[in-house]
C-alpha cells in the first residue's frame, strides 16, 4: 500500500524579506519570496488612477498610479468593464439559464452605473450620456475608448502585472478581488464557476449555493477550486469577508483624489493562508510567534479554526530553512543546469524575449534500447521543467528543445505528460504539441520578475551576459597597448613600463605568451616589468611608469 505523502509549508519571515517554501516529502515544490518593500506594487492591489496620456497606435493608456513610471492599460483591458463584460453575463457557461430572465436594460443600467464610478463623480453629464448611448446600442468597440476616456480622466485600476525589467506595471479595469473559497467582481453580474471543478453534481450543487447567496445587486461571483465539496456557511464567511473590503475600499474612494492606493493585495503570509492551504497540507512552520498569531487571525477569518492545530513554531538555534534543507534546494534554483534522475540534465537560460530549456542526455549511454531511454528522459524532463517554472516562477514564452524522438507517439507522450504536470500551477500555462523541430512552445502568465531577477541585478562588468574576457584576449589588448605606447615613446630615454593585471593574465603573460614580450622589449630597448592584483577585475589592467606611477 502506498504511503501517503507529507505536505509542508515553511515559512521564514525576516526583517526585509519573507520566504515561502512547500515541501512534499521533503522536495521543494513552491517557492515564494516578497520583500517588504513599501513601493511594491503587488498584482491585485486596487488604485486610483489618472491617465495621462494616449497612444493610438499601442491602443493603450497611459495612467498616473503613483508609481515612479506610469502604469500600462490597454485598450483591450478596457472593454471587460464596458461592452465585453455584458458579452460575458451573455455567454456564462453555467448561469445562463439564470440570467435569461434578466432585463437587458436593468444589465445596461448597472453597466453604466459602474463607467460613472470609473471615471468619476465629476465627470461631464454629456460624456455619461455618451456611455449610455453606446452601451444602449451594443457598438463600444476599441476606437471608441479614446473619446470615452480622455486624458484626465479618473478611474479605478487593478494590477495584473507588476513592473518588469524596464517596463511599468500592467493594469486593467477589470476589477477582482479574491477570497478563500470566492471571486468577487464588484462591477459585474457574471456568477461562476473553476474550469477546473468538472464534476457535473458538484457543479451543480455550487451553482445553487451561488445563487442563493445575498449578492448585492450589480456584483457578482466566481467560485474558485478550493470551493470544491465546501458547505454553504464557508461561502457565506467568505462573501462577507469580501464585501467588507470592497467596502472599505469603495467608502475610499469619496475622500481620495487620483493617484490612490484604494486597496492593497495581501502579503505573502496572509496569502498562504487563502491560496496555499488545502485539506492536503499536514503542517505549516514558522519562525516567529508574530507570524503565528498572525496565521490564525487569517484561519478565523477564511476557515474558522480547523486549521490552527498545524500551526508549529520553529525556535531552534538553527535557521528554518537549514532545518528542513531547504536551503540547499533553493540555491539549485539560480543554477543553469538542473539534473535528472536519469542522469541527463536541463539547461535554463532566461533571456530578455523568452526562456530557452535545453534537455541534455548526459549521461545516459547508448544501446539498443535508446528510444526507450529516450523517451523516460524527456519524460522526467517534463516533470522538472513544469517544477522549475513554478520555483524559477519564469513566465512568458517558453521554449523546450527536447531530445529528439523518432516516433510521433512518443512526441505525444510527451505532450500529453507536460499538459498533466502544468494543471495544478496556479500560473495559467499554455502549450503547444513538438513541432516538427523537435521543440515545445510553452506560455506561462507573468505577473512579476522571476525569482532570478528579484534576488539578481545584472553583472557591472558582463552587463548580464554571463561571459568575461578570456586571458588569452587580455593578454592580446595588453600587448596591443604596450606596443602603441612604446611606438609613440619610442624616442624616450630610459623608458620603463610597468603593467598591473588580474593575476589569472599575469600567468598567461608569463608561461605562454613569454617569448612574445621578451621579443617587445628586445624590439624597443624598454624595459617591461609585470604585477599582479587581485582586487582587479580580469578585464582590467593598468600601464604606468614605475618611478612615478603616473598611468599612461
Amino acid at each position: 500500500m502506498k504511503l501517503k505523502s507529507k505536505t509542508q509549508i515553511i515559512i521564514n519571515c525576516e526583517e526585509l524579506e519573507t520566504r515561502f517554501a512547500m515541501l512534499q516529502d521533503g522536495v521543494l515544490e513552491e517557492y515564494e519570496i516578497q520583500r517588504l518593500d513599501d513601493d511594491e506594487l503587488v498584482p491585485g492591489s486596487i488604485y486610483l488612477g489618472k491617465i495621462t496620456h494616449l497612444e493610438p497606435k499601442l491602443e493603450a493608456a497611459f495612467v498616473d498610479i503613483g508609481a515612479k513610471k506610469n502604469a500600462f492599460l490597454h485598450y483591450k483591458d478596457m472593454l471587460p468593464a464596458s461592452y465585453d463584460m455584458l458579452d460575458d453575463i451573455r455567454n456564462m457557461e453555467d448561469s445562463a439559464k439564470a440570467e435569461k430572465g434578466k432585463k437587458k436594460g436593468r444589465i445596461l443600467d448597472k453597466l453604466a452605473d459602474k463607467i460613472r464610478g470609473l471615471i468619476g463623480a465629476g465627470s461631464k453629464s454629456r460624456r455619461l450620456k455618451e456611455f449610455e448611448t453606446k452601451l444602449h446600442s451594443g457598438k463600444i468597440t476599441v476606437a471608441d475608448i479614446p473619446k470615452m476616456f480622455p486624458e484626465g480622466s479618473e478611474l479605478l485600476v487593478q494590477i495584473q502585472k507588476g513592473p518588469i525589467g524596464t517596463k511599468g506595471a500592467r493594469v486593467t479595469t477589470n476589477i477582482s478581488i479574491p477570497g478563500r473559497y470566492l471571486v468577487l467582481l464588484p462591477y459585474s453580474n457574471h456568477i461562476g464557476l473553476s474550469s477546473k471543478i468538472d464534476e457535473k453534481k458538484e457543479r451543480a450543487r455550487l451553482r445553487n449555493i451561488l445563487m442563493e447567496l445575498d449578492i448585492p445587486d450589480g456584483m457578482g461571483l466566481i467560485c474558485r477550486t478550493i470551493g470544491e465539496g465546501k458547505k454553504a456557511a464557508a461561502f457565506d464567511r467568505d462573501l462577507a469577508m469580501l464585501l467588507n473590503i470592497w467596502h472599505q475600499a469603495d467608502s475610499s474612494l469619496d475622500t481620495c483624489s487620483a493617484p490612490a492606493l484604494v486597496y492593497k493585495e495581501f502579503n505573502l503570509l496572509e496569502r498562504t493562508v487563502r491560496d496555499f492551504l488545502s485539506d492536503d497540507i499536514d503542517e505549516i512552520v514558522v519562525d516567529t510567534q508574530e507570524a503565528a498569531d498572525t496565521l490564525r487571525q487569517m484561519f478565523e477569518k477564511f476557515t474558522g479554526q480547523d486549521y490552527a492545530v498545524k500551526i508549529k513554531v520553529h525556535n531552534r538555534s538553527v535557521p528554518i530553512f537549514e532545518h528542513y534543507k531547504i536551503a540547499d534546494q533553493v540555491a539549485n534554483i539560480f543554477h543553469r543546469i538542473a539534473p535528472l534522475p536519469s542522469g541527463g540534465y536541463l539547461c535554463i537560460d532566461e533571456t530578455e524575449a523568452l526562456v530557452a530549456i535545453d534537455v541534455n542526455s548526459g549521461k545516459i549511454k547508448k544501446g539498443k534500447d535508446q528510444p526507450e531511454v529516450i523517451l523516460r528522459t524527456n519524460l522526467e524532463a517534463a516533470k522538472e521543467i513544469a517544477r522549475q517554472a513554478r520555483l524559477r516562477d519564469i513566465g512568458g514564452l517558453i521554449v523546450i528543445d527536447f531530445i529528439d524522438m523518432r516516433t510521433q507517439t512518443d512526441r505525444d507522450a510527451v505532450y500529453h505528460a507536460m499538459k498533466t504536470y502544468v494543471e495544478n500551477d496556479r500560473a495559467k500555462t499554455k502549450l503547444l504539441p513538438i513541432s516538427r523541430f523537435g521543440l515545445m512552445e510553452v506560455t506561462r502568465q507573468r505577473e512579476h520578475e522571476s525569482i532570478q531577477d528579484v534576488i539578481y541585478d545584472p553583472c557591472p562588468y558582463c552587463s548580464g551576459s554571463g561571459r568575461v574576457k578570456s586571458p588569452v584576449s587580455m593578454s592580446v589588448e595588453i600587448q596591443r597597448k604596450l606596443k602603441e605606447i612604446l611606438k609613440r615613446k619610442r624616442k624616450t630615454k630610459n623608458l620603463s613600463l610597468r603593467v598591473i593585471m588580474h593575476p589569472t593574465v599575469l600567468a598567461r603573460l608569463k608561461n605562454e605568451d613569454a617569448d612574445l614580450l621578451l621579443d617587445l622589449e628586445e624590439s624597443y630597448g624598454k624595459d617591461l616589468s609585470f604585477r599582479a592584483d587581485p582586487t582587479l577585475h580580469i578585464e582590467q589592467f593598468k600601464l604606468l611608469d614605475p618611478e612615478t606611477g603616473v598611468e599612461y
